[in-house]
């Protein structure tokens, strides 16, 4: 298990640990288990409805072709459905986040479920396997070439944070309606912060972007949600303490 280390545009680090590759194949031996038990049960309606037709092999093949899609598709489907996770992933708690810290998005897991086909395939798997364990992301192809990697939603992720500390003397606020808000206000949304950084759950953040905008008014100009909320916080730290 390596660390992954994320700075944001407000230069606010912060750190994940990385899926092991134990937790990674044990990941998809869950979901492989799936697909064992998806291909028992349809075999078991097909045969049952004499679906299949004798020695027909064109028409056999077309209906393994339709039966397998599911399966093939699997990875790419629920990744994009459940933001970087499958039912493996999941019961695992990891997660596909992008290595510079934002949401993965689909052309994302498009990259990496096409690759995931090649690497699955032996003896590609095998070299896919030797590429995790020395990367020191433990990324494998796919990820390297989408620019992501699968963290570990269990461990405690460490925050650089800077309401508590002094900022910089040449520090220049860029939100002045910031002071609309109050301490319990800012203790919300740092909290609220703090365990959607956990989680690595993007969508919280961008909601709480907008709800700071409809409370207060300010229209972000930061690079993205996660610098606003840094942005911000930093801000009401500085009307507040040094003025």
């Amino acid at each position: 298990m390596s660390e992954l280390s994320i700075t944001t545009t407000q230069n606010v680090n912060i750190n994940f640990n990385t899926a092991s590759v134990g937790e990674r194949i044990l990941a998809y031996l869950i979901d492989f288990v799936i697909f064992i038990a998806y291909y028992i049960i349809m075999y078991g309606v097909l045969h049952a409805g004499d679906w299949y037709q004798g020695d027909d092999r064109a028409v056999n093949a077309a209906i393994n072709g339709l039966i397998s899609l599911p399966v093939l598709f699997y990875a790419l489907t629920l990744e994009s459905l459940l933001e970087g996770q499958t039912v493996g992933k999941k019961v695992l708690k990891i997660k596909v986040i992008k290595i510079d810290g934002y949401q993965s998005g689909f052309i994302d897991y498009v990259l990496r479920w096409i690759f995931r086909i090649i690497e699955v395939t032996p003896p590609l798997s095998f070299i896919g396997l030797v590429i995790m364990i020395v990367s020191n992301k433990t990324q494998r192809l796919g990820d390297m070439a989408a620019g992501t990697a699968v963290i570990d939603l269990k461990n405690k992720i460490t925050i650089d944070h800077t309401i508590l500390k002094e900022l910089k003397d040449d520090y220049v606020p860029t939100y002045p309606l910031v002071i609309r808000l109050s301490d319990n206000d800012m203790r919300i949304i740092k909290e609220t912060y703090e365990t959607a950084v956990k989680s690595a759950d993007f969508d919280v953040i961008n909601k709480l972007e907008y709800k700071i905008g409809a409370v207060t008014g300010i229209k972000s100009v930061s690079k993205s949600p996660m610098a606003f909320i840094d942005t911000i916080i930093k801000d009401y730290n500085y009307y507040t303490q040094k003025m």
